[in-house]
């Protein structure tokens, strides 16, 4: 006679609701770790961005040696200790306890992701006097001239920034415009090789200063107002 052939494999099926079983215990403790991890180091990543938003109202804001963070509410300044929800501005002094400047957040997509920045306004010129990039994942070498090109950041001296006869908005919209073709103090001379990254800073500035800056200066009296100011590091 034949031999049977043999029709199942020697070592049997491997059961499937305990391979299952597995697979969803470490998938579980996989997303445990991923959570873990994010809540331990959310508080420090804030911190640090913090620290680093502190260190740049002093470089976006010239002679500033102490500062003091308001909010800007729909009902106006605030300190920002009263909890209000906004804007957060920083009004800079100097030595003399009066006001050198307010520096302002803005934020608008690259070329990459999202940049940052922080922009130094001096009510008296109405005009921008500093500017830094706060967080930015453009091209090293192309995008990130933004925060290193000199000729540059020259725009952000004594950038136009007046408002408008009314005092709701700018006078002029900040606008970039090609390399080489500034004509006018509110224009931003894009930098060759990064005009993406350039006409996001200028959109930033633009879209932040039109909102901030008339509330800004409707209420320069309160931007000093109170005690303990924070002083430069």
């Amino acid at each position: 006679m034949n031999a049977e052939v043999e029709t199942q494999p020697r070592g049997g099926v491997t059961p499937t609701w305990p391979m299952l079983r597995t697979l969803g215990g470490i998938a579980m403790m996989s997303g445990l770790l991923v959570v873990l991890v994010y809540q331990t180091t959310l508080p420090i990543i804030a911190e640090n961005q913090r620290l680093l938003t502190e260190k740049a109202v002093f470089q976006v804001i010239p002679g500033a040696v102490t500062k003091r963070d308001f909010v800007v509410t729909e009902g106006g300044l605030q300190p920002v200790e009263t909890g209000g929800a906004g804007t957060v501005i920083y009004a800079a002094a100097g030595a003399d306890g009066g006001l050198r400047g307010v520096a302002f957040p803005g934020a608008a997509r690259g070329y990459q992701d999202v940049i940052q920045f922080l922009f130094g306004y001096d009510p008296d010129c109405q005009c921008i006097v500093g500017s830094k990039v706060l967080k930015s994942t453009e091209t090293p070498g192309l995008g990130d001239k933004i925060s290193t090109d000199p000729e540059f950041l020259k725009n952000f001296v004594a950038l136009d920034a007046r408002l408008n006869a009314d005092g709701t908005a700018l006078a002029n919209p900040i606008v970039p415009v090609k390399h080489g073709t500034k004509t006018q103090p509110w224009q931003i001379d894009a930098v060759s090789g990064a005009t993406i990254s350039s006409n996001a800073m200028a959109r930033a500035l633009n879209d932040a200063a039109q909102d901030l800056l008339p509330k800004v200066q409707r209420e320069l009296a309160t931007l000093l107002s109170g005690e303990d100011p924070k002083e430069a590091p």
